[in-house]
């Protein structure tokens, strides 16, 4: 008799899913290519819904409208929204989806040409956190802890947006990267940890910088390797790099418009003053309150490989790095006390390597639950996806579709062929790979990731279109444009977002201005529905709606006789 446990071989005429779905040499091969594996599993969910969906609001709708409007004027040093410069973050994610468009509007519209972009600056984010891990611990945390960052709930939506916290984020993987590799080569470290600080400054402006700038202070604070003549040279060379790269956009903007770069500075001095300023209306505990959910899974993993390292471990730079890194964001995005979820992206970085720590050493039970969590979530969101497709395309179930076409009137099932096929593949590949990764520690690792990009391509295929029905503004600003007199001089806008105002001139050709001019004889106005106020003589009324389902926004179109 043979020591250890053996499974029992089926009965006869008994054939089990895992038998039919197994296949040995599949199997063998999975596990003898991990790398292989996360880069597959990463680059799907990075190409997955980059594509195939208008501008949602708000942040992304303004980006677009950015890129739209630099293309079509050709000034590539003043960002702009219709006639209205936007200077509210310097324009490098707006470069990428310009570049991106020209390469790749001929074959996409011009939004998904330039969302693109966004590919580039997170195979950046992911390829700096992979480089870290290794920098720090090596083996198999290199592959872990990029698997780790795209499994969390935080990055799912936000990371395949064009918007700048994407850029800030692949700038802070540059930065922390070469803060790790510093004490070991001074000058690449240099290098790197200036260019994370100048692609920060380009993404969004002066004050983001601040966590990598407070990251570095504070492992000269907490390790003697960072206290060094070497780290100095390190710092020197930061500088060197970092500098003609926050210096470029502000002198170009300088010799376009010295006015402009005036108003740019305003208000910068003014963001870094009200840095320091604590109002009653602020949310410094926000990022402490969604830290549970957007950061799943990665909080529980950070704290395991917190208790594990325990007091030596802290005192080692491996540890150190991305818990001050960690530390020093947290605290920056609590002193702002701005309270949006998107801003709190950066903290997903560092939790990611620290939650790496923990793989391979959770408890058995730890690990069998994450495994099962896993293949439960995944199973049940992709028979949800599939029956919530069935209702908008097919009207099955019944109620569910009624509901749902309730909350889009307007919305009208076409046919997509395409998209089912694709989202039978995925629902067919997520249970021939759950069988067929041998059991090991980083097994709950590796489905949770690819079970997440599982969910997300059935979400992008089959419910895309009818999330995009609900949150675009084609349909506000083509109805708007039919709507505006034949002749028309200028346009001013009041009480609408930039977020509107770049989907009113993406979609709709619309470019209006925020300043008030005589010559103007078009007035666009946003307000709620249900509010009573109204503009009188000499405006008057020639259209008003909204986006299809929306009970909210109201939009309203005045004109103004030409002898006014």
């Amino acid at each position: 008799m043979s020591g250890g446990w053996q499974r029992p071989a089926p009965r006869p005429g008994m054939m089990h899913l895992e038998h039919i779905l197994r296949d040995d040499r599949l199997a063998t091969w999975l596990t003898r290519r991990p790398l292989q594996l996360t880069v597959a599993i990463c680059a799907i969910w990075l190409l997955i819904g980059l594509i195939g969906h208008d501008p949602w609001k708000s942040d992304e709708a303004h980006t677009v409208g950015v890129v739209y409007r630099m293309l079509e004027t050709g000034d590539w040093v003043v960002p702009r929204i219709g006639d209205t410069p936007f200077l509210k973050t310097p324009p490098l994610v707006h470069y990428g989806g310009a570049l991106s468009g020209i390469l790749f509007s001929p074959f996409v519209p011009l939004h998904d040409a330039a969302r693109l972009s966004v590919g580039f600056w997170m195979s950046l984010l992911l390829l700096f956190t992979a480089l870290t891990a290794r920098e720090l611990w090596g083996g198999n945390r290199t592959w872990i802890a990029p698997l780790m960052l795209i499994g969390c709930a935080g990055l799912l939506v936000r990371g395949h947006q064009l918007i700048s916290e994407v850029v800030l984020l692949a700038a802070l993987a540059i930065g922390i990267y070469g803060l790790a590799h510093a004490p070991r080569r001074s000058q690449l470290g240099g290098v790197w940890l200036g260019a994370g600080l100048g692609i920060a400054f380009l993404a969004s402006g002066l004050l983001d910088p601040l966590m990598l700038i407070l990251a570095t202070i504070g492992m000269v604070i907490v390790s003697p390797r960072y206290r060094t003549a070497r780290f100095a040279k390190s710092i020197v060379t930061a500088l060197v790099v970092a500098t003609p790269l926050v210096l470029a956009w502000p002198l170009a903007l300088y010799g376009n418009d010295p006015g402009l770069f005036a108003q740019w500075w305003a208000q910068s001095q003014t963001s870094a003053a009200e840095l320091f300023r604590f109002r009653d209306y602020e949310r410094h505990l926000y990022f402490l309150d969604v830290l549970p959910w957007f950061t799943w899974p990665l909080w529980p993993f950070a704290l395991w490989s917190l208790w594990i390292e325990g007091r030596a471990g802290l005192a080692r730079r491996e540890t150190q790095v991305p818990l001050v890194a960690f530390l020093a964001i947290f605290g920056f995005l609590s002193l702002a006390g701005q309270g949006r979820d998107v801003l709190a992206m950066p903290i997903l970085l560092p939790l990611a390597l620290l939650a790496s720590i923990a793989v391979g050493q959770l408890p058995r039970g730890a690990v069998n639950a994450y495994y099962w969590f896993g293949i439960m979530i995944v199973t049940v969101f992709a028979v949800v996806a599939w029956v919530y497709f069935s209702a908008v395309q097919f009207g099955v179930p019944g109620e569910l579709s009624e509901h749902l076409h309730s909350l889009q009137t307007e919305y009208k099932p076409e046919t997509r062929t395409f998209s089912m096929i694709v989202a039978i593949m995925f629902t067919c590949l997520w249970p021939i790979l759950l069988f067929n990764i041998k059991r090991s520690p980083e097994r709950p690792v590796i489905l949770w990731a690819a079970g997440v990009t599982t969910g997300w391509a059935l979400a992008a295929f089959l419910l895309f279109h009818w999330i995009d029905a609900r949150r675009t503004y084609r349909t506000v600003a083509v109805e708007m444009s039919a709507a505006l007199p034949e002749k028309h001089r200028c346009i001013i806008s009041q009480d609408v977002g930039d977020a509107q105002l770049a989907m009113l001139d993406y979609f709709g050709g619309i470019a209006t201005t925020r300043v008030v001019r005589r010559e103007c004889n078009v007035l666009i106005t946003h307000d709620q529905w249900g509010d009573e106020t109204s503009i009188g003589p000499p405006w008057t009324l020639v259209w008003e709606g909204g986006r299809p389902g929306d009970r909210d926004e109201r939009y309203r179109l005045y004109t103004r006789a030409d002898d006014q």
